[in-house]
């Protein structure tokens, strides 16, 4: 086993305290928003052996094994995060694989630098994503039901939000939401920055199903993102709890501290929210309008004592374990590859003694025993 040292980005969003709060180290008073783990090369977990990367490119057959690589080529087709949102990220829709590659394909083609501030596509791979909240987490996921949008819309009480409201109304649902987002992505930004305002005023008076978009437009003043999170399920998640945000599904990540997963790529289109770069033509194409109540997953206990967070993707496999006082040790060996984190109490890992927020790659095959009491995130693949 490796232990990981792992860097912190600092965005903007990220809380000052959370995540120092876990690693029981004081706040550098900067926010710290996600903690990577994992061979992402924009910021790779380092080791004794080297970074990740460097590593896994050494011999990615040894620390891979056979089937992983055979099935995702010789890299780690995981990121896993720490994530403790302080503030509303922006609104935002990830593409599916055939949608990722042929967008990369021709930002390629055309010569668009892929650190260029309108590139959509910076890799050729799709973004599946689970978050699974430590603290209580609250976010935004999927459409709802128009009319049920329509009514929280009406409520403020704003008139030039009337039309939208009229348009939710209508059928068929996929249609009217696509209208109306399209609508909201495309208005003048003097007129909209003045609806906005008014709606955040009584979302602020009005409280209740209404405060959670009083909190975004305190932070996002006049973005028309504001009245499309209101299209959007607000979700407050309880720990232990998880999403999973498939392909063109919006989301937005809005307050807690969370384990994330992430098939590893850097392929984001924003909706609002967000002082980046939206293209909304693009967006419209990738995004599903699709309404419904978002699936919030509990994990399914095995006879082992591992509880697995079940998605449709292969990229990752995502379970945890929690350890009680005084068990006898688990042995996790795997032939895939394996990052271990430790979230509560004090683990052994090997020769390692993880407490929270710390963790370790095992390579695929390695003797994984573990012991001790708190509990431990195990990713991985499927192959």
């Amino acid at each position: 086993m490796d232990r990981l040292d792992n860097t912190v980005r600092p965005y903007a969003w990220g809380s000052p305290t959370a995540i120092p709060a876990l690693l029981g180290v004081e706040p550098t008073g900067e926010p710290q928003a996600e903690m990577w783990m994992g061979a992402h090369p924009g910021a790779p977990s380092r080791t004794a052996r080297g970074t990740l990367v460097e590593v896994i490119e050494a011999d990615p057959e040894r620390e891979l094994g056979a089937a992983t690589t055979a099935k995702f080529g010789p890299r780690l087709p995981f990121l896993l995060k720490l994530l403790a949102a302080g503030a509303p990220l922006s609104l935002q829709v990830h593409p599916d694989l055939r949608q990722a590659r042929a967008g990369h394909e021709d930002e390629e083609r055309r010569g668009i630098p892929v650190d260029a501030p309108h590139r959509n596509y910076k890799d050729a791979n799709h973004k599946p994503e689970l978050i699974c909240a430590l603290t209580e987490f609250e976010g935004l996921c999927g459409f709802r039901e128009p009319a049920r949008a329509a009514a929280l819309l009406d409520g403020l009480g704003v008139d030039t939000l009337k039309p939208y409201v009229d348009l939710l109304h209508a059928r068929p649902e996929e249609a009217a939401l696509r209208e109306v987002l399209t609508a909201l992505l495309t208005a003048d930004r003097d007129d909209m920055a003045h609806t906005v305002a008014e709606a955040a005023a009584a979302c602020d008076r009005l409280g209740g199903a209404w405060a959670p978009y009083a909190g975004i437009a305190h932070h996002h003043p006049g973005d028309p993102g504001v009245i499309a999170a209101m299209l959007l399920n607000h979700v407050r998640l309880q720990p232990g709890e998880a999403l999973f945000l498939g392909a063109g599904v919006p989301h937005a990540y809005l307050s807690g501290l969370g384990v994330e997963i992430m098939a590893n790529s850097d392929n984001v289109l924003r909706c609002g929210l967000t002082p980046k770069h939206v293209d909304v033509p693009e967006l419209l194409r990738i995004v599903r309008f699709e309404p419904g109540d978002p699936a919030v997953l509990r994990p399914e206990a095995a006879p082992d004592g591992e509880e697995v967070y079940d998605t449709p993707v292969d990229e990752f496999r995502l379970s945890r374990h929690v350890l009680p006082e005084g068990a006898a040790a688990r042995d996790l060996t795997l032939p895939t590859p394996q990052i271990l984190l430790c979230t509560a109490g004090a683990v052994d890992a090997g020769e390692h003694r993880l407490t929270p927020g710390h963790s370790v790659f095992v390579p695929a095959g390695e003797k994984a025993e573990v012991s001790g009491a708190g509990t431990l995130f195990r990713a991985t693949v499927v192959v």
